[in-house]
């Protein structure tokens, strides 16, 4: 089961485990929304199928925090928060290479390929393409391994964008089979750590944290506690 971090009657926040889809897709595979209407049906005796919007995505292998909506109202506000760039999510990754700045800014413009489902970074104006920016901000490095803990902030929310902006850069994240390399074994170390946004109704802020799961992440354990105190407590769950 999912970890439920925050529930009321209109708002659900849940912790999405590494390697489950977001919403169901061609393959057919189970899916996190499925699996939260499940548990909506058997919490509440509901008779037939229970009404959950999802607003936003993980990438299948990622892990992390997703907002889904238990009513339309509450979808219709909370999508229109993503479009605004009201709702903030931010995310932890532990790259490969330490030899980085404190902070800094990947702006690329991303093409799908539809008979492989990977994305690429292609030149500015590709037809079907899209431009992508994320923030970046150096955390730790571990000289060790030679990798660093990075924090980092979308402008764009695009299809594998973290991902594919990050090896552009020639610092991969850990564990990511598709466009670096590692061990099958392991989760990506790639997690949706942080999420705030304005509650649907009650329009207050608020802000959820999530600790990163995964061997790649332990080495950073204690700036993440840090990082993450300094964020903020989840939501008041009364």
């Amino acid at each position: 089961m999912c970890k439920v971090v925050y529930e009321d009657n209109h708002l659900l926040i849940v912790e999405k485990p590494p390697n489950l889809l977001t919403q169901g897709d061609e393959t057919g595979d189970e899916c996190l929304l499925d699996k939260m209407k499940r548990y909506l049906v058997t919490k509440y005796q509901k008779p037939g199928e229970a009404y959950l919007g999802c607003v936003h995505r993980l990438d299948r292998p990622v892990g992390g925090l997703v907002a889904l909506a238990k009513t339309s109202k509450a979808a219709a506000r909370l999508s229109e928060q993503l479009r605004a760039h009201t709702m903030q999510r931010e995310y932890l990754a532990v790259v490969h290479g330490a030899d980085l700045p404190e902070s800094g800014t990947l702006s690329d413009w991303l093409q799908k390929d539809d008979a492989t489902g990977n994305v690429r970074c292609v030149p500015p104006g590709t037809t079907g393409s899209q431009q992508a920016t994320l923030h970046w901000r150096r955390i730790a490095t571990d000289a060790q391994t030679d990798r660093a803990l990075l924090h980092m902030m979308l402008e764009t929310g695009r299809k594998h964008q973290i991902r594919v902006q990050l090896a552009q850069s020639g610092h991969p994240v850990v564990q990511d089979l598709r466009y670096g390399s590692g061990d099958p074994g392991e989760p990506i170390a790639l997690w949706g750590a942080v999420l705030t946004l304005n509650h649907p109704t009650k329009k207050e802020p608020m802000t959820f944290v999530s600790r990163p799961q995964g061997r790649a992440f332990a080495p950073f354990a204690a700036r993440i506690d840090a990082f993450l105190a300094e964020r903020g407590v989840n939501g008041d769950q009364s």
